[in-house]
C-alpha cells in the first residue's frame, strides 16, 4: 500500500513503474478476469431469474389461497346474516297476536 501511496504523492519514478506495470499486465489480467467473471455473472443472473419465476408462482398461490379464504368468510357472513334475519322474523311473527 505504501507503494501506491508514494506513487500518488508525487514520486514520479514509482508512479511511472506502477503505470507501466499496469499497462503490461492489463492485456493478460483483463481476459483472465473476464473468463472467470463471465460464467459467475451468468450463473448469478440465471439464479436471479429462477428465483423471480419461483417468487411469481408462490405469490400466485398465496393470492389464490387468500381469495378462497375471503370467499369463504363472505359466504359464512351472509349465512349468519340470513340466519339472524330469519330468527328475528320468527320472533316478530311469534310475538304478533
Amino acid at each position: 500500500m505504501a507503494l501506491l501511496e508514494d506513487g500518488l504523492k508525487g514520486n514520479l519514478v514509482t508512479g511511472l513503474a506502477v503505470g507501466i506495470g499496469a499497462a503490461i499486465l492489463a492485456p493478460v489480467v483483463i481476459p483472465l478476469f473476464a473468463n472467470i467473471a463471465k460464467p459467475l455473472a451468468k450463473a448469478a443472473i440465471k439464479g436471479g431469474m429462477q428465483m423471480y419465476e419461483r417468487g411469481k408462482e408462490v405469490f400466485a398461490e398465496v393470492a389464490e389461497i387468500t381469495e378462497d379464504i375471503v370467499a369463504e368468510a363472505k359466504a359464512e357472513l351472509s349465512e349468519s346474516t340470513a340466519a339472524a334475519a330469519a330468527t328475528a322474523q320468527a320472533k316478530v311473527e311469534s310475538a304478533a297476536p
